[in-house]
């Protein structure tokens, strides 16, 4: 399937409707993996949960991208420090990040708290000369300003909630660093590589990991959600998104993901029993209120 799109030439008219289709459909599924790395807290530790999340990933999508990334082995070492930062902000230390807040964090903080990334990625397009149009910045602000309230309305900071804040950080500078892809390197192919090269600087961490905390057990409760993180949250999430940035632009593909709070809310309550009041209803209609206008601009 990601071979297909990777080839798929989709004309002007199609163009703004399939990246920001895309980056709805990374949001969604992203949403997921919160709300998985928060029911993991106390089985899987966050190195471990990293780790074994991105062996999938890279064996997921081998079949698609791993004949395209050696075909273009010699690009890709041209470009390796581009690939390799790719690599450890988007792999390495995002997803530990975010697995080490939800050792406290509520599920729910986690998306509230990741929704402040795609301020950081609009930033970075405006400093490189990109115009934001007035409907987009409108939309950026009322979006945060929901945010922000959010969090002000909530029960406070917890430790996990500063790991969050640079996890957005990584997430942000990562989305931002994707414009910089060369247009002729293919998306399966920078995919793998970055799994391939994330995973590997992994190793070390993992090996600690295992040293100081011990495995975890393999069983249903581990196994699946790791699964479904390594496949849905990684190999397809980061295809969409990485396309979703290369069709529209971090910062129009960011206003999307403001979606996240309301969808990992929704799935948090759901699945973990976490709650959500009048002033975290009133925040999400603000933030789906902000991605409205912002799409349109």
């Amino acid at each position: 399937m990601t071979a297909v799109l990777d080839r798929t030439a989709p004309t002007t008219r199609s163009i703004p409707f399939l990246g920001l289709a895309l980056a709805a459909l990374a949001t969604v599924v992203w949403s997921g993996s919160f709300v998985t790395s928060r029911a993991l807290h106390d089985s899987v530790p966050p190195v471990q949960q990293a780790f074994w999340r991105w062996l999938v990933a890279l064996v997921a999508v081998a079949p698609f991208g791993a004949r395209q990334a050696w075909r273009q082995r010699k690009l890709i070492r041209r470009h390796l420090g581009l690939v390799l930062l790719a690599s450890l902000l988007g792999v390495t230390v995002y997803n530990t990040l975010v697995n080490q807040a939800g050792l406290t964090t509520p599920a729910a903080n986690m998306g509230m708290i990741m929704a402040a990334s795609p301020v950081l990625m609009a930033v970075f397009e405006r400093a490189s000369g990109v115009r934001l149009g007035g409907r987009r910045i409108a939309g950026l602000l009322i979006a945060c300003a929901g945010v922000l309230l959010l969090m002000g309305g909530g029960a406070g900071f917890v430790s996990g909630d500063l790991w969050m804040i640079a996890a957005a950080c990584c997430f942000g500078s990562y989305s931002a660093l994707l414009r910089r892809r060369p247009a002729e390197l293919g998306g399966t192919a920078f995919l793998f590589t970055t799994f391939l090269l994330g995973t590997a600087l992994l190793l070390p961490a993992q090996a600690v990991s295992l040293t100081v905390q011990g495995g975890f057990t393999p069983e249903a409760g581990t196994v699946l959600p790791l699964v479904y993180v390594g496949v849905f949250s990684s190999a397809v999430a980061f295809f969409a998104w990485n396309r979703a940035i290369s069709l529209v632009g971090p910062s129009r593909a960011g206003v999307v993901y403001y979606l996240q709070p309301l969808c990992v809310a929704l799935l948090s309550w759901a699945v973990l029993g976490e709650t959500v009041g009048p002033t975290q209803l009133l925040c999400m209609a603000l933030i789906l209120g902000g991605v409205m206008l912002g799409a349109a601009g």
